[in-house]
């Protein structure tokens, strides 16, 4: 019996999960259309000075290895810090940092 009880409960367990539905979510890819920018790669001395202050306020040891630009002057660089960490950070014109 217990066995029969135990047979009757996984097949009903089965059937109900194969029954959901599948739910399709849309608009989610909108918000990626910034990130694939392409970005062209700008010396330095180009970056705008809010950008750099930003950079000396938050991060006084880094270098900027590398600076690139896209068409939203949205600003990606590569630095390094003075630990020998490096990494890669993004801003916008003004200044402020952008998640990516």
């Amino acid at each position: 019996m217990r066995k029969l009880f135990f047979g009757i409960a996984l097949s009903i367990t089965s059937l109900t999960a194969c029954a959901q539905e599948n739910k399709v979510v849309k608009g989610a890819v909108t918000e990626m259309s910034v990130a694939q920018d392409k970005f062209s790669e700008i010396g330095a001395a180009e970056l705008p000075e809010a950008v750099t202050k930003a950079i000396n306020t938050y991060y006084p040891s880094a270098v900027i290895n590398k600076a690139y630009v896209n068409n939203s002057q949205q600003f990606r660089l590569d630095i390094i810090l003075k630990e020998g960490n490096s990494g890669t950070i993004y801003a916008d014109k003004d200044g402020e940092w952008i998640e990516r």
